[in-house]
């Protein structure tokens, strides 16, 4: 059973509508969530409320053969996945074609969408607005409606019936509007549902005004109509080493975006994963390499810097020569400081936020060096978005840099990936579908230089 949960465009309330339909459903089924497009903090969400990992399904990052292999494998034991789209459902990439867009997803998995709708002020125009989503792609299953932000059960009503009776799509349900249950915005996004102390008693009142507005029931029947998946997968990771290593990775308040294929994809490469908290571990774990993944450090500069002895014993790791790889988050953490608090110090340049975003884009990068993570004259696919830069440019610059960015904006005239010693750090996040070598280059790298 399967079904996708799109939006009609922005401020349709896609997360709340999402997350509340899968908390509502978690109490009857193993309820699995995904989230369409590059996306570390809703799945934030989704997880709390499911108790399964989110996972991210994008057709910029992966084949269709991937995203079947991907979504199969999460599925195993799982009674439904509920998929929440990104952005409009046609949205992608550029204006034409579908890659990176919820519909290229619906496509990939065969999957009966449900069409959500801002309807504040709309009646009959709601349906022009389905039809119109119907029209534009004959291979996309829209298969029902719910309507946010109706003023009243008569509105609703009106609604229902034009949409209904003009399109021939069912109405599933409705939502008053509210604006209680509205997610605390940052920066990047979301507030991260890890940060909330409150985020679960928010997630259930989602839920109960869920189980209160649309018919679950229906819901359910659609996503059991979805048939069964038989077209060809595709591996999204390659296993190229045996030998066991210790892997370790920055997880906590301030560093948590991570894909989760890309751990299972080291995992897969006989890796030991040991997790730690730059923020409130004082040594690192016995292992032989280090993955610093992107999230807030600028927010927490301060009492990072304060955890002096870690920082130490990460510079030294890295004078040891032992890998680290840091994306994003990571990368600021790895630089002299952020705004002035000290940091690791691994590169001489400071990290400073900024009042505006620096970088929000699918990136391609051309790898023009040898690396820990990639081999020279590989391309790959990513995604870059940070409010944040680094002080650095050409009377500044001393690293080699391993990365062209094709597409994007990198770090510093059009490049990305700060190469010293056997570190590499980068503001490109990667998913391992993009570079399936990604697990095991890391963990070889960690076997014959930190082990």
């Amino acid at each position: 059973m399967r079904i996708i949960l799109a939006g009609t465009g922005s401020a349709v309330g896609k997360t709340t509508i999402a997350t509340g339909i899968m908390k509502a459903l978690s109490e009857e089924y193993d309820v699995h969530p995904f989230k369409v497009g590059p996306d570390y903090i809703d799945p934030t969400y989704h997880t709390l409320a499911t108790g399964n990992t989110s996972r991210n399904l994008d057709s910029f990052f992966m084949k269709e053969g991937q995203v079947r292999d991907a979504f199969l494998k999460a599925m195993e034991k799982k009674d439904i996945a509920i998929i929440e789209g990104v952005r409009g459902l046609y949205e992608g990439i550029d204006s034409i074609n579908d890659i990176g867009s919820t519909a290229s997803i619906a496509k990939s998995l065969n999957a009966p969408v449900i069409l959500i709708i801002n309807s504040r002020s709309l009646v009959k125009s709601a349906a022009a607005l389905v039809l119109g989503f119907k029209a534009l792609d004959p291979e996309i299953n829209i298969a029902g409606v719910i309507l946010n932000k109706v003023k009243n059960n008569a509105h609703y009503l009106k609604t229902k019936k034009s949409i209904e009776e003009i399109t021939g799509v069912e109405v599933i349900g409705g939502i008053i509007r509210d604006d209680s249950i509205s997610i605390e915005q940052r920066h990047l996004g979301l507030v991260p549902a890890v940060e909330r102390e409150n985020s679960l008693s928010f997630i259930e009142l989602w839920s109960n005004i869920i189980k209160e507005s649309i018919d679950l029931d229906r819901l359910v029947e659609i996503a059991k109509e979805a048939p069964k998946l038989t077209s060809p997968r595709e591996d999204i990771w390659n296993k190229l080493n045996k030998q066991k290593v210790k892997i370790g990775v920055a997880y906590d308040e301030v560093f948590n975006f991570y894909y989760k294929e890309n751990i299972e994809s080291l995992e897969a490469n006989s890796c030991k994963v040991e997790y730690f908290s730059p923020l409130k571990d004082e040594s690192l774990p016995d292992v032989d390499g280090l993955y610093i993944g992107g999230g807030y450090p600028e927010l927490f500069s301060k009492e990072l810097s304060q955890n002096t002895n870690l920082l130490k014993q990460i510079k030294q790791f890295h004078m040891e020569n032992r890998p680290i790889f840091a994306e994003c988050g990571g990368l600021m953490y790895l630089m002299n400081s952020i705004h002035e608090d000290k940091q690791v110090g691994v590169y001489p340049y400071n990290a400073i936020l900024t009042d505006k975003v620096q970088a929000l884009k699918y990136t391609i990068a051309e790898v023009k060096k040898d690396n820990i993570i990639s081999k020279k004259g590989e391309k790959f696919n990513g995604h870059e978005f940070h409010y944040s830069k680094v002080l650095v440019d050409k009377s500044n610059i001393k690293h080699d840099l391993a990365f062209n960015i094709l597409r994007g904006k990198g770090s510093y005239n059009n490049q990305d990936g700060f190469m010293e010693k056997n570190t590499l750090a980068s503001y490109v996040h990667t998913h391992v579908a993009a570079m399936p070598d990604f697990g095991g280059n890391l963990a070889i790298s960690a076997r014959e230089v930190g082990g």
